[in-house]
């Protein structure tokens, strides 16, 4: 009962959560000066057409601009709650509709590479705390370096480019034209998700491979440990039963703000490697003052960063004992 009541706490926390998040995320897209209409005006002028005031006013209210913001906010917040997100000012048909076009491979893709920074990410953590100040060590301590350092942009042409250079056609795109319909064609789509696998995970394993690191190295010296490997325990047994347990916390904290970097973090590299995913959209819809469209985008990203956060609590209540589930007796 005092975990539901937890449970219940944690999923009414990430509601109002959620509400802020929309309040802010709505007031922000609108910040800049101007709007989608002064947008689309500027460029009807530039291709030569003669603009009225009349003209602009009948835009401003066909697309709802001239009402005030609190009321643009009520309105956009029932639709989402109704299912009604609106209508894309710039591509002119459902929020909704255009999302869906792109959202699977968007969650694909941060799927894939959420897991393939574990994977990488863990084991080469522990292989460095355990052979610390070797060779090992360096050359990751290295990598781990450049990996931040590293535009992912730059890193998507160069791997494009040595891509091309040793098959002999460019990896373009994600999806094999006419799409996946055999084996042959699966495996060309396997392919071609290697480099914004490792372009967008690249970043996201290395710092995460410096804080297990750190954590495990501090573990390490603690006297549990040196007390259990003067027993004769196994360094294996040590490693994964003990030192394990103790390192999972940071692990599991950082996977809410790890989502939000995988799903936010691939526009630009989306846009090199011509992937068909909610980074281009978000970022047209930004520079052409989409507020519904931008808004819908921006809220998804925010509820998977709440849903990553709320993820993490539940598991760092179930993996950490010095956590309290009951609330303090007043």
């Amino acid at each position: 009962m005092d975990k539901l009541s937890y449970i219940a706490k944690r999923l009414l926390l990430a509601f109002f959560t959620l509400l802020m998040i929309s309040f802010v995320v709505f007031f922000v897209i609108q910040l800049p000066p101007g709007d989608f209409v002064d947008s689309m005006v500027t460029d009807m002028i530039a291709q030569g057409e003669t603009v009225t005031e009349a003209d602009i006013e009948n835009l401003r209210t066909m697309y709802g601009t001239n009402r005030p913001f609190m009321v643009q906010y009520v309105d956009w917040l029932k639709g989402i709650v109704t299912g009604d997100w609106g209508t894309s000012f710039y591509y002119n048909q459902s929020v909704l509709v255009k999302i869906g076009e792109t959202l699977g491979t968007t969650l694909l893709i941060s799927l894939v590479t959420l897991v393939v920074t574990y994977l990488i990410a863990i084991p080469i953590a522990i292989y460095s705390a355990k052979h610390q100040y070797q060779i090992g060590d360096y050359i990751f301590t290295f990598i781990g370096f450049v990996g931040l350092a590293v535009p992912h942009f730059l890193l998507a042409i160069l791997l494009m480019y040595l891509s091309y250079k040793w098959t002999g056609k460019p990896l373009m795109g994600l999806f094999p034209e006419g799409g996946i319909t055999d084996w042959a064609s699966f495996v060309e789509f396997l392919k071609r998700l290697i480099i914004p696998t490792i372009v967008i995970s690249l970043s996201g394993a290395c710092g995460l491979i410096r804080s297990i690191r750190a954590q495990m190295l501090d573990e390490q010296e603690k006297p549990y440990v040196l007390c259990t490997r003067a027993k004769g325990v196994s360094e294996q047994t040590i490693t994964f039963k003990y030192e394990m347990r103790a390192i999972l916390n940071p692990i599991v904290s950082g996977l809410g703000g790890m989502i939000s970097g995988i799903f936010n973090g691939s526009t630009i590299t989306a846009i090199v490697l011509m992937l068909p995913t909610q980074g281009p959209v978000l970022l047209k819809a930004l520079q052409s003052q989409d507020v519904y469209l931008s808004g819908g985008i921006l809220l998804i990203s925010a509820t998977l960063v709440v849903i990553g956060t709320l993820i993490s609590d539940l598991l760092l209540a179930v993996l950490d004992p010095r956590i309290k589930l009951l609330e303090e007796s007043k």
